[in-house]
């Protein structure tokens, strides 16, 4: 890996510091000489070879020795000895010399080679190496000044000497500081290829993918990067979600502008079309009132007939029955609850401007219609949301372990409120409303709000078992576990029968690790299903088969079991996004790199938003990602599973 010291910055710094030098030099050239001068009690002293050599009396003597002569002088005393006056005559006074100034060497700039492609083959080897050193150090200095043209001129010219990843690296800075991102991949890809795992390059030509949109190659340079560096750097392991995001979102669009508006699985549909209580036939369209075939009214009967079925092409008469209806006209009284049923379906193709523009006309021809409100009401929830995962469906909690579950909901939120309060105006005593409210409050984790409308659900229609469950969910959610499992026992007494129960208790049980107990509910609920498939005909929800294949690999990682009942989900709905998600997981848990991908690309192709194809391609460019730096790198391999993040999968999407 490439140290910090390769950056041209930290070679800048350290020429900047030459200047500070000087004076060791000059020191150190007066040492050489055997020439030191300095001050000392403004007397100078020299030293020469060694010696001290005093040039005057040390100050005190002196001055006492004028004193003397001064005082003489006014007396006019002899000195022992002499034959008459003498006149003492003061020493002169020696001035102590100033010392001398340091002489100042001025630094001659070093001469720098010029290296062309026709010289640098005649140089020695030891020159190349010589000259490439110079030229790298001049390149350093050259960028610090921000003169990034001539900087480039020398990287040039030292790559000439020496073809040193260092030197593409610093030349490939400067390029980025002019946003020249052709020249940075250029030249960050010489870099790379001579050392693959030189992470200054690498982040360089990531950040220049992703300035040129090139997402894919930026994501996976990224990964490389965060996997060499252990993704210890938060910036780039940022980059690495930010792109996974990116990149997802780039070709979900593409995706939606070619998709084929259809319905989702069976299961998807029976789980929100159960939501709304049963109702009989409206008046009119009885098994029993003789209908003209091929009239409106006999077209909304088949298709309400048709969705008893619970299956695929049961829901597809269904929908092209409700398209007929409106088609053919004469509906008369069930004119608007045709658009409300029309809309319903086209809402779960995925066609939400045309599902609100019916939901629309059929409160216009007959405002006291519910439903509609209430339908409408989930439309606005999920347009301000990022992903569908949170659709008002009993089976919502299925998908809380998938990413990208936040719901940011803001203006739209107020306009299902409204439809909510529209709704209680036009019948309050309607249990669907405090229903789906309360939906809306437990997805913004507002519980107590939940709880109150899902027991005013009950309060008002006591047989309709979802309120029971969800009110009995978000008892646990509010950290009430003891009201939360006497919620569902009393479920279990009133709707033993139901395969639901014991489906999401047996959720509750396995997120408190309770495994056997968890399984035991699973199995009731499969067997309930495929009980009732036998006694109504139909289709199977393969819910319960789903999490009992979850509950056995986290509770005995037993891999070969839980592949087996995700396939037979898939062979009883194989349009299941659940299914193909839960098997994509499993695969990247053993290893199954490859196979997980296709999963992953599966799950995308059966979203039916926008969001939910962000969330499956998030993790299906996550997985191949993984497999290119594999390629690409063979030797992070083994670094991917010493951290836990490759060959046993990632968690959500970025692989932290």
């Amino acid at each position: 890996m490439a140290s910090s010291g390769r950056d041209a910055t930290a070679a800048v710094e350290a020429a900047s510091s030459a200047t500070a030098s000087t004076w060791d030099r000059i020191t150190n050239w007066c040492s050489d000489n055997k020439v030191a001068a300095w001050s000392i009690a403004g007397v100078t002293v020299v030293a020469a070879g060694g010696t001290v050599y005093y040039l005057s009396r040390p100050p005190q003597q002196a001055q006492e020795a004028d004193k003397k002569a001064k005082k003489d002088r006014r007396k006019g005393k002899k000195k022992e000895g002499e034959k008459g006056p003498v006149e003492i005559k003061p020493e002169p006074k020696t001035e102590p010399k100033p010392a001398p100034k340091p002489a100042v060497v001025e630094e001659q700039p070093e001469e720098l080679p010029t290296v062309t492609e026709d010289s640098v083959g005649q140089l020695s080897e030891q020159e190349r190496k010589d000259y490439a050193a110079k030229l790298k150090a001049a390149g350093n200095k050259a960028y610090g000044s921000k003169d990034y043209n001539h900087a480039i001129n020398l990287y040039g010219q030292a790559i000439l000497c020496k073809a040193d990843p260092v030197f593409y690296s610093n030349r490939a800075a400067c390029w980025n500081a002019m946003s020249n991102w052709e020249k940075v991949i250029e030249d960050t890809t010489a870099a790379i290829n001579l050392d693959n795992e030189y992470v200054k390059a690498l982040n360089r030509r990531a950040n220049a993918y992703e300035q040129e949109t090139r997402f894919s190659e930026a994501l996976l340079d990224y990964t490389a990067s965060c996997i060499i560096d252990q993704f210890r750097n938060e910036n780039s392991a940022q980059a690495v979600e930010r792109l996974l995001k990116k990149v997802a979102e780039t070709k979900a669009k593409e995706i939606m502008s070619g998709k084929d508006k259809r319905l989702p699985s069976p299961t998807f549909v029976s789980n929100y079309l159960q939501s709304f209580r049963v109702k009989p036939l409206p008046d009119g369209l009885e098994e029993s009132t003789d209908l003209e075939e091929g009239s409106g009214p006999w077209y909304m009967r088949k298709g309400l007939t048709a969705i008893k079925t619970r299956t695929g092409e049961g829901y597809a008469e269904a929908a092209e029955s409700f398209d007929k209806a409106i088609e053919v006209d004469n509906l008369d009284k069930h004119e608007a609850f045709a658009y409300n049923m029309r809309g319903t379906f086209r809402y779960l193709k995925g066609e939400n401007e045309a599902a609100l523009e019916d939901l629309n006309k059929s409160l216009e021809l007959d405002p006291s219609l519910v439903q509609s409100y209430v339908k409408r009401a989930s439309m606005h929830l999920e347009q301000s949301a990022s992903s569908a995962a949170y659709i008002l469906t009993p089976d919502y909690t299925d998908k809380k372990e998938e990413p990208g579950t936040n719901l940011p909901l803001t203006g739209k939120r107020d306009e299902a409120a409204h439809d909510f309060e529209l709704a209680t105006q036009h019948n309050a005593e309607d249990p669907d409303i405090f229903y789906h409210r309360a939906q809306l409050h437990f997805i913004l984790s507002e519980f107590s709000l939940a709880a109150t409308d899902y027991q005013k659900s009950i309060d008002l229609d006591s047989k309709f078992i979802f309120s029971h469950i969800q009110l009995g969910v978000t008892q646990y959610k509010m950290g009430s576990i003891a009201s939360s499992m006497a919620t569902f026992r009393r479920c279990i007494k009133n709707f033993g029968d139901k395969s639901d129960v014991y489906n999401y208790y047996g959720e509750l049980l396995l997120d408190q690790q309770k495994y056997q107990e968890a399984v035991e509910k699973f199995e009731t609920a499969v067997e309930m299903e495929r009980k009732g498939v036998g006694e109504r005909g139909g289709g199977m929800n393969v819910l319960p088969l789903i999490n009992k294949a979850l509950a056995l690999f986290q509770w005995k990682q037993d891999f070969g079991a839980a592949e087996e009942l995700c396939q037979k989900a898939l062979i009883i709905d194989p349009e299941c996004d659940i299914a193909v998600a839960t098997m994509a997981q499993l695969l990247l848990q053993q290893g199954k790199v490859t196979d997980a991908l296709q999963y992953f690309e599966r799950a995308a192709e059966l979203s039916r938003t926008e969001g939910e194809i962000v969330n499956a391609l998030s993790y299906a460019e996550a997985t191949r990602t993984q497999l290119e730096v594999q390629e690409k790198y063979p030797q992070l391999a083994s670094r991917l599973q010493g951290m836990g993040a490759g060959m046993g999968g990632p968690p959500p999407p970025g692989m932290r």
